[in-house]
C-alpha cells in the first residue's frame, strides 16, 4: 500500500490572518509530504506493508511508528481546521464538557495551559474514553491518544514547525488564534 498526502479541504491562504499560506507551505507542504515519502520507504518487506495509518498508529514501534503517526496527526490536525468555522461546540459535545470543565471559557483555559506547558515537540489532544468522558492529553512527538484506547476529537500541533514562521517562539500566542479556525461542527460529529 502507498500512502498519499491528503488533500487539504480548503486553499493554502484560507486560514489567514491565522495561520499564513507561508506556514501551510512549510507544515503540509514539506513536513506532512517528508512523512508521507519516509513512510513510504519504510514499510515495504515489514508487517505494516498493507497496514492502514490507524493500525500503524495502534501497533508500530520506531520510525515506521514515528511517520506513519505524524502523517495521521497531521491528517487529522488539518481536517479539524476551516476558514469560517463553527465557533463553539453545541449539543452533545457541549453538555460533556461543561459537565467536565464547568464552561467552554474553562474547557479553552485548560487546554491553553496543556498546550503551553508541553515540554518540548508533540500534540495536545481532546480526547474521549470508552465511557464518553473528556480528557485533554499531552503526547510528545509523534505520540497519538489511539494507543492508549481514547478517542480523538481535536487537536492543537505544538511542534515549532506548525507555528514559527507566524508566531516565532510564542506558542501561546498560536494557540490562542487556532481557536478561531477549530471547527467544532466536525469536533462534534466526532464525539
Amino acid at each position: 500500500m502507498t500512502h498519499k498526502m491528503p488533500e487539504l479541504p480548503y486553499a493554502k491562504d484560507a486560514l489567514e490572518p491565522h495561520i499564513s499560506r507561508e506556514t501551510i507551505e512549510y507544515h503540509y507542504g514539506k513536513h506532512l509530504q517528508t512523512y508521507v515519502d519516509n513512510l513510504n520507504k519504510l514499510i515495504p518487506g515489514t508487517p505494516y506493508e498493507q497496514a492502514s495509518l490507524e493500525e500503524i498508529v495502534r501497533k508500530a514501534e520506531g520510525p515506521v511508528f514515528n511517520n506513519g503517526a505524524q502523517v495521521w496527526n497531521h491528517t487529522f490536525y488539518f481536517n479539524t481546521l476551516a476558514p469560517k468555522p463553527q465557533q463553539e461546540p453545541e449539543g452533545e459535545l457541549r453538555e460533556a464538557m461543561e459537565k467536565k470543565y464547568g464552561s467552554f471559557d474553562n474547557f479553552k483555559a485548560e487546554f491553553e495551559k496543556k498546550a503551553t506547558g508541553l515540554f518540548g515537540s508533540g500534540w495536545t489532544w481532546l480526547v474521549k474514553d470508552a465511557s464518553g468522558n473528556l480528557d485533554i492529553v499531552n503526547e510528545s512527538n509523534a505520540g497519538n491518544p489511539l494507543r492508549s484506547g481514547q478517542t480523538p476529537l481535536m487537536v492543537m500541533d505544538v511542534w515549532e514547525h506548525a507555528y514559527y514562521i507566524d508566531y516565532r517562539n510564542r506558542r501561546a500566542d498560536s494557540v490562542k488564534a487556532t481557536w478561531h479556525l477549530i471547527d467544532w461542527k466536525k469536533v462534534g460529529e466526532r464525539f
